[in-house]
């Protein structure tokens, strides 16, 4: 399927941009660690019914092209700052990030506050957690990454295609039998997908399927699980100015030790918000779209009324 924006040079690679809405200050949607911008299908239109909104795939996912050097955080923020740089999207921004999107929006802020007017975390991953890595975690990591890299052998040979247009279709024997005999746990790796493709619009179906029939994005995911350790490492390290304001959304399967991080992020800015969502899990923008829009609208009243009140 063709592209929904457009593709925009960077450097060594294109970035795919989804640009909608007029106004200021702009919102930027950053996805998490495997998603693209059509994760953000029922968050954006409404956002941009009160100003501009831009969403993008990140390298090798969604409609981009993959880079040629290794993803590492400063490479994934460099190309954000070139994206919107070379897109002519003016700051400060808006910026949203759902779970390693809010890891990747903090150190945005961190090293450009003066381009960031205001922040909302959305079920962010825990860096403290990530920084930290225990041998479990670990194990998690190599796994995820052995079956990404094993998804795009079967992605080369057309068996994920295959496998996907079964299982869109509530078609799960034979998909299941691929999985099994492919790579451990591939079958619950599929659902996951397929998980994902069904909390968006049957329009967008062939789009994700798509993407996930295609080499690059398992690679582009296998990558991204590669650097998260490091990335949280060296987000761990970077505090988000406290004059930015942010709000924080944490799903009702968030566990105590992402709520008590959360809680410490917003204890250092008197200008910020922690807001438990219900009945809610992980991926809030598919399931709770609603929540994002409120939270983001909200803030961009707040940054408006604040430049229009002036020096105080």
């Amino acid at each position: 399927m063709p592209p929904r924006g457009r593709l925009v040079n960077v450097g060594s690679h294109f970035l795919h941009l989804y640009e909608t809405g007029d106004g200021q200050p702009a919102v930027v949607l950053e996805s998490g660690i495997s998603g693209s911008s059509l994760t953000w299908s029922a968050v954006q239109p409404q956002i941009a019914t009160v100003t501009s909104v831009i969403s993008y795939d990140r390298a090798g996912l969604g409609w981009s092209t993959a880079a040629r050097d290794p993803i590492a955080l400063e490479t994934l923020v460099a190309d954000l700052r070139r994206l919107l740089q070379s897109a002519v999207i003016p700051a400060p921004y808006v910026l949203v990030g759902h779970s390693f999107g809010g890891l990747l929006v903090r150190a945005y802020a961190h090293r450009f506050p003066n381009e960031v007017a205001g922040l909302v975390l959305v079920d962010p991953v825990s860096i403290a957690s990530w920084a930290a890595c225990t041998e479990d975690q670990r194990r998690r990591l190599a796994l995820g990454i052995k079956l990404s890299r094993r998804g795009a052998l079967l992605a080369r040979f057309g068996v994920v295609r295959f496998a996907l247009h079964l299982l869109t279709r509530a078609q799960r024997r034979i998909p299941q039998v691929i999985a099994k005999t492919t790579a451990r746990k591939a079958t619950r790796f599929l659902d996951r997908i397929v998980g994902e493709v069904r909390r968006l619009p049957p329009e967008l179906w062939p789009a994700v399927q798509a993407h996930w029939s295609r080499p690059k994005s398992f690679r582009a995911m296998a990558a991204h699980l590669s650097c998260l350790e490091a990335s949280a490492k060296a987000a761990f390290l970077m505090e988000v100015p406290a004059h930015i304001p942010t709000i924080v959304l944490s799903a009702s399967s968030s566990n105590d030790r992402e709520i008590q991080e959360r809680e410490a992020w917003i204890a250092a800015n008197a200008r910020s918000e922690h807001r438990r969502i219900s009945d809610c899990g992980h991926w809030i923008p598919l399931e709770r779209p609603e929540a994002v829009v409120l939270a983001t609208l909200e803030l961009i009243e707040f940054l408006r009324e604040d430049r229009r009140a002036g020096p105080s």
